[in-house]
């Protein structure tokens, strides 16, 4: 299997410097309603993908909805693509030390912080990278937790046959309407699943209009989980990422994923997934901020004032001279 090809997708974005479009981003991408329903298509939008980190909402969902009551920043943390400060590490230690859970156990690979300051303080102590600082850590944390709160067993919870992982892909099947296509794994080790970028879309659409006083458990933990997202911006990401910027600026529950993946949900439900076909991640999040402003979920003038944090001024010796930007018609 594969996702779409070149020709089934359309220019989302372009560069510029110095007045000269210097390269080309092409992808497809969806909008749904906060009901699920497309209301708009870019490309290819049927296409398999593996939504790679946008996955992690449904992880999340699926360990809060197995016993474990994360709320707030540990929310948050289960469902973060972290850049490794002191902050987030905390966090995801005191996960597993309330669970009596060692560090062990974490299946994810070892890895310095994305973020330089903390990179840089970690190598002046003399200390060497660690599982506990990789930007999936909180994700595999959470995943632990749940395992210990059922008493499933710790090891081997990222086979595609463990209990967790089996949890998890009913929950990717409930809130998407789809069964994935093809299962692999992510680069963190977990199981990855791949189905359409319109039942990515809809996933999350259910997850960020979810809401904690939901008669349907499951449904209350999604709640539970979107607030602790527009809450807790920091967590999600870290100072100066995409997701960050756009949950801080703008109240919007946003997740990127590896590949070129970007899910970003308004306020009102109206949700965009796209997929940058080359992989890149740089013009994931203006392409859906002028989504979700076309489609009036958001205040074009707010999406402007927000786009000036999202590094997109190409630049020569330090001064811009040209820009990413959204060039989809």
């Amino acid at each position: 299997m594969e996702t779409f090809t070149l020709a089934d997708a359309v220019e989302l974005a372009v560069v510029e410097r110095s007045g000269f479009i210097e390269s080309r981003h092409a992808g497809s991408a969806v909008v749904v309603n906060g009901e699920g329903e497309v209301v708009r298509t870019l490309g290819d939008s049927t296409a398999l993908v593996f939504p790679r980190s946008a996955m992690k909402p449904f992880q999340a969902v699926a360990v809060m909805a197995s016993g474990v009551a994360l709320r707030g920043e540990d929310a948050a943390i289960a469902t973060a693509s972290h850049s490794g400060t002191s902050r987030h590490v905390a966090l995801v230690q005191g996960l597993l030390t309330r669970a009596g859970i060692p560090e062990q156990a974490l299946a994810c690979p070892a890895a310095w912080p994305e973020d330089q300051a903390a990179r840089d303080a970690l190598v002046r102590l003399g200390a060497q990278k660690a599982p506990v600082y990789m930007t999936c850590s909180g994700k595999h944390a959470a995943m632990l937790v749940a395992c210990a709160a059922n008493d499933w067993p710790l090891e081997g919870y990222l086979d595609p046959t463990h209990p967790l992982q089996k949890r998890i892909l009913d929950v990717v099947e409930r809130f998407t309407g789809e069964r994935p296509a093809q299962t692999g794994f992510d680069g963190c080790g977990a199981p990855v699943h791949a189905f359409t970028l319109t039942a990515l879309a809809r996933g999350i659409a259910r997850i960020a209009t979810s809401r904690p006083n939901s008669p349907f458990a499951i449904y209350r933990e999604a709640g539970f989980l979107a607030e602790a997202v527009r809450s807790n911006g920091w967590v999600v990401a870290g100072p100066g990422q995409s997701d960050t910027v756009l949950i801080e600026r703008l109240g919007l529950f946003a997740k990127f994923g590896a590949e070129g993946i970007m899910v970003v949900s308004a306020p009102n439900g109206t949700t965009v997934a796209l997929k940058i076909l080359d992989g890149s991640l740089r013009p994931g999040a203006i392409v859906a901020l002028n989504l979700l402003a076309d489609a009036g979920a958001l205040d074009r003038d707010a999406v402007n004032k927000a786009a000036a944090e999202l590094h997109l001024d190409v630049l020569a010796a330090g001064h811009p001279v040209g820009r990413t930007r959204a060039s989809y018609v």
